[in-house]
């Protein structure tokens, strides 16, 4: 298929970039460039085809087009809060946006990166696709707006699928230390601590960044019966893990390490366990290869291998907030988090 990928320049979507075209795709990327030199190790060399914020995409930009698969967006719960406006109107209206131009441009899927997080407070309970959405973040709540207006697009013409990805974990080109899995592991390596920022209670479920890349793909070539108008949970059962059960692999991954809690970290609201029956019974071409022991494994010996410092875990380079903020603080910038011009 050609395949349109938005936030082709991001933490998943330069892992997917490179899936797409092992499986035969033809693919254009997009990406804004917010993140363009933030990596840990050497720059991707792959460019970036659309150099274009979200919300200057026009519909010649979509004619021509078999699928579009949208990831670009404000990507993390703390970005989202800056200015909860200014993630309702990328990630919500934008998205919107897109989805209504890509239908009237012909495009026949829309494969949207939604996020668990939509399920939010939910306690102890297994949750599958009908449980009810306990949003308590503006990053949370702009995803259940989009599968909203998405599925009243859903007709003949044009089938939305949304994938409710678990937190990602893993290594990338365009890594994130932000991430619990990543962050935990990080201040490991570089400290000697496993840092909980929480009292380590909460509920996560987890999914390696390259199973879910590897979903997009299924779902891009399912038959289209399968993935209509339909969300998706995505990772593996086996991976709903509480933050201090992480801290604990993380701890038996690096010798001399030790767990240690922030100081005045209570409880964590964002706190869910996930069911992911659905997508091994309705997309079964979707076959995860990573645990989380194997993904501290394999994310240990890159920290090694490129010299990971605290200073990379906490500044631009790993951590979205940040990039962000130093953008805005150099002028690059606008209070809309959009380029200004040069």
């Amino acid at each position: 298929m050609k395949v349109l990928l938005t936030g082709a320049d991001g933490y998943v979507g330069r892992v997917l970039w490179r899936l797409l075209r092992e499986r035969g795709h033809r693919v254009v990327a997009l990406d804004s460039g917010l993140f363009a030199g933030c990596a840990l190790g050497p720059e991707p060399e792959e460019p970036i085809d659309l150099r274009i914020d979200l919300r200057a995409i026009a519909r010649r930009h979509l004619e021509g087009f078999d699928a579009v698969l949208h990831l670009a967006g404000i990507s993390n719960d703390p970005l989202g809060d800056l200015d909860p406006a200014v993630t309702f109107a990328i990630n919500h209206e934008a998205s919107v946006r897109l989805a209504r131009l890509a239908k009237e441009a012909g495009v026949e899927r829309f494969v949207f990166a939604s996020s668990c997080s939509a399920y939010g407070a939910a306690g102890d309970a297994i949750l599958d696709e009908e449980a009810p959405f306990n949003p308590v973040t503006p990053y949370a709540e702009s995803k259940i707006r989009v599968e909203r207006d998405l599925s009243a697009l859903a007709d003949d013409r044009f089938s939305p699928t949304f994938l409710r990805a678990a937190t990602a974990y893993g290594f990338a080109p365009r890594l994130r230390g932000d991430l619990v899995v990543n962050n935990l592991l990080g201040y490991a390596f570089a400290t000697g601590r496993v840092l909980i920022k929480s009292d380590g209670s909460p509920w996560r479920p987890l999914v390696h960044v390259e199973d879910m890349a590897a979903a997009f793909v299924a779902a891009l070539e399912a038959p289209r019966e399968r993935i209509h108008a339909q969300a998706f949970n995505v990772g593996r059962d086996e991976d709903n893990w509480r933050v201090r059960d992480l801290a604990e692999m993380v701890e038996a991954a690096v010798p001399g390490a030790r767990i240690v809690y922030a100081p005045g970290g209570g409880p964590d609201r964002r706190n869910y366990r996930v069911s992911f029956a659905k997508i091994r019974e309705r997309l079964p071409a979707f076959r995860p290869r990573w645990t989380v022991r194997t993904g501290i494994s394999a994310l240990k010996e890159a920290y090694e291998r490129f010299g990971l410092t605290l200073a990379d875990l906490e500044g631009g380079k790993l951590v979205r907030l940040a990039r962000i903020k130093e953008l805005l603080a150099a002028g690059r910038l606008d209070r809309n988090l959009a380029w200004k011009a040069a």
